[in-house]
């Protein structure tokens, strides 16, 4: 018997839908379905809650029913578990989901029979490391964004590279990407799009007041440390999600993490393919 994870949207009832429908294909074949207790409550499976995330067991599948913010939610609930994930697409195209509804149940199938490819994607450690003594640690499968608050001003941003200084950034704030996230955030302040195949670290500024306005495209083995200088905080995300207020003194250390994220595929999947559809281009 297999232990499997089901993580759902929570404001979709598609999920709800396809998360009661998994739960009988897999039960039906002797397999142990777990959901952590918010997404229990939110689909009406509580009998199936196992806890506020899934790092205890680690399943040997999860599931993520959503789109893209799903599919980052499940690898932070897996922590460091080897974990695959399958991702169904309940919603817009996304990138990182590849089984859209209709095929849920025969791709379960197919990837208890072995017919299944699992994709490894560069993820980033993120490390806080505070003046005052805050110490935080954080993982991302997209990027880290150290930016101003809300209403503020442009915040000033000190940058190393392996324990150099490159140069201080003026600008509305930072941006840290993997080639996963350089379809993200990144690509919106007008970094480049990278396969994600590829290992690297993007340092893209946004909305610099500054005549250096590049995107840098740094090797993974190289050390990215950002510091917050002058007066004004800046607020520091994680895929997406805030994770402290820095203020001056206080910094960021990002390096190429030893984890990777394990996706789930069936067959050929071109991510250039999926970039044309998103984008419209047309074939000439």
């Amino acid at each position: 018997m297999s232990r499997v994870a089901i993580v759902a949207h929570h404001e979709r009832a598609q999920a709800a839908e396809l998360a009661h429908a998994a739960v009988q294909w897999l039960t039906d074949r002797g397999h142990e379905v777990v959901l952590v207790d918010d997404d229990a409550a939110i689909t009406g499976l509580s009998e199936l809650a196992t806890g506020p995330d899934l790092r205890g067991d680690p399943p040997v599948l999860a599931i993520s029913l959503g789109g893209d913010g799903t599919m980052l939610r499940t690898l932070e609930l897996l922590g460091d578990a080897p974990t695959p994930v399958m991702g169904v697409n309940v919603g817009l195209l996304g990138y990182l989901t590849t089984v859209e509804p209709p095929h849920l149940t025969e791709s379960l199938e197919a990837f208890f029979v072995g017919q299944h490819e699992v994709e490894e994607r560069m993820m980033v450690d993120v490390s806080v490391r505070g003046a005052g003594g805050l110490s935080l640690e954080r993982r991302a499968l997209n990027d880290a964004v150290l930016e101003k608050r809300e209403g503020s001003h442009t915040v000033r941003l000190l940058v190393r590279i392996d324990g150099s200084v490159f140069t201080t950034y003026a600008a509305d704030g930072l941006i840290v990407a993997t080639p996963t996230g350089s379809t993200a955030y990144s690509l919106s302040a007008r970094g480049p799009i990278v396969s994600p195949r590829h290992r690297a670290l993007l340092l893209t500024p946004v909305s610099p007041h500054m005549l250096f306005d590049r995107t840098l495209v740094l090797d993974p083995a190289e050390e990215l440390e950002i510091e917050v200088i002058g007066h004004r905080p800046a607020q520091l995300s994680v895929d997406g999600h805030s994770a402290a207020t820095l203020v001056e003194g206080d910094r960021i250390i990002c390096r190429a993490s030893r984890h990777v994220a394990r996706l789930v595929r069936f067959g050929h999947r071109d991510f250039h393919q999926i970039l044309k559809a998103k984008f419209g281009l047309s074939d000439r």
